[in-house]
């Protein structure tokens, strides 16, 4: 039947939202010292899904990307060491990483991964974006909006002088 109602939001909603929930699960990996598979199984009991009534406000995650966000917050743990010495190198000299809001440091890391996977840069620091404006309020999206730019930026440059460039497939 056609008339039946749409419930699913479209794909790149429902990876944005995967991102948040990735997010909070890395917070939640730091913050409660858990493992990523701990707090992946949590939140897929738990938190990921909605019935049509629940939502963020209630804690839930609707409409994830359950694959993308495994991805993302596997990925990030595994990376964590070499994604902080990026995220090091890429801050001010006066400003460790140890300073940031934990938040604002797992949203870091969650898109550090990314940018090292096939996701264009330009869809993650957009994404990131985003989910930074969800979660604050002040100027920690312009700081997201940096470091990320800085960071893909440098990057293109090394994979560039290394010849590892690829053809755009736009």
């Amino acid at each position: 039947m056609t008339d039946q109602p749409q419930t699913k939001n479209p794909p790149k909603r429902s990876r944005t939202v995967a991102r948040v929930a990735a997010v909070q699960a890395l917070f939640q990996c730091e913050q409660g010292g858990e493992n990523a598979e701990t707090v992946i199984n949590q939140f897929q009991r738990h938190r990921l899904g909605s019935s049509q009534e629940d939502g963020f406000e209630e804690g839930y995650v609707p409409d994830a990307d359950f694959r993308l966000f495994g991805l993302i917050v596997k990925g990030t743990t595994l990376a964590q060491d070499r994604i902080d010495e990026a995220l090091v190198g890429a801050l001010p000299a006066n400003w460790p990483l140890s300073r940031l809001d934990p938040v604002l440091r797992a949203l870091l890391r969650a898109a550090l991964w990314e940018l090292g996977e096939d996701t264009p840069a330009r869809v993650v620091i957009n994404e990131y974006l985003d989910v930074a404006h969800g979660f604050f309020s002040g100027d920690e999206a312009r700081l997201v909006n940096g470091v990320l730019d800085a960071i893909s930026r440098n990057r293109g440059a090394a994979k560039e002088a290394a010849g590892q460039n690829e053809p755009d497939a736009g």
